[in-house]
């Protein structure tokens, strides 16, 4: 069996006789090309909310509640999804955000959350995650959308505009917090039962 292994090794990786280097470049580059739009259209397929709200962890619980938010239904018209919020777009973060979900399937799988009462039981856990991934990153994926050059102060409720102006000209809020998700808990989704106490 070594020396099959052996064999093959040898074959594999000695110079071609047969097929110019040129050939070999081009192969490999097709090969590339179609590899590398594989994995792209692969990694937009998992983006989109349909895929999000596939399995029933998320269709019953988080998915309603998105429903009822501002970022599902609006007067402006403009619907974020799932991957607007939870995945980066730059295409680095991106790519170790899909690997990070990876703990998701394993869960999925293993059934962490699969009845409302389970997943009821680690939503403050499931929160806490992507609060703090939120606080690393300076709520990167708000930011995205929302920018406080584009913001309009004079339209916004007084309590928002006290804050909000000061954030934007200070970089921090009276209270100290000074990235969106410090404040805007709970925007699309139920808060845990812990902060509802609050």
């Amino acid at each position: 069996m070594i020396r099959l292994i052996k064999r093959l090794w040898h074959w594999f990786t000695r110079p071609s006789v047969l097929i110019g280097q040129g050939v070999l470049l081009v192969i490999g580059g097709i090969g590339g090309i179609i590899f590398w739009g594989g994995f792209h259209t692969a990694m937009e397929a998992t983006n989109t909310l349909e895929f999000c709200v596939s399995c029933h962890e998320m269709r019953d619980t988080v998915y309603q509640e998105y429903k009822t938010s501002v970022h599902y239904k609006n007067a402006s018209g403009v619907r974020a999804v799932c991957s607007d919020c939870h995945v980066p777009h730059a295409w680095g973060p991106k790519v170790v955000r899909k690997i990070q979900a990876t703990n998701e399937l394993w869960h999925k799988v293993r059934g962490t959350i699969d009845t409302p009462e389970k997943f009821e039981a680690k939503r403050e856990e499931m929160a806490n995650h992507v609060w703090a991934a939120m606080t690393r990153t300076d709520s990167r994926e708000c930011r995205n959308c929302h920018s406080f050059e584009a913001m309009d102060f004079e339209k916004q409720g007084r309590r928002a505009r006290e804050k909000m102006e000061v954030v934007a000209i200070e970089g921090h809020a009276p209270d100290g917090s000074s990235t969106c998700i410090d404040c805007h808990k709970g925007i699309a989704h139920n808060l845990p039962k812990v902060e509802r106490d609050d």
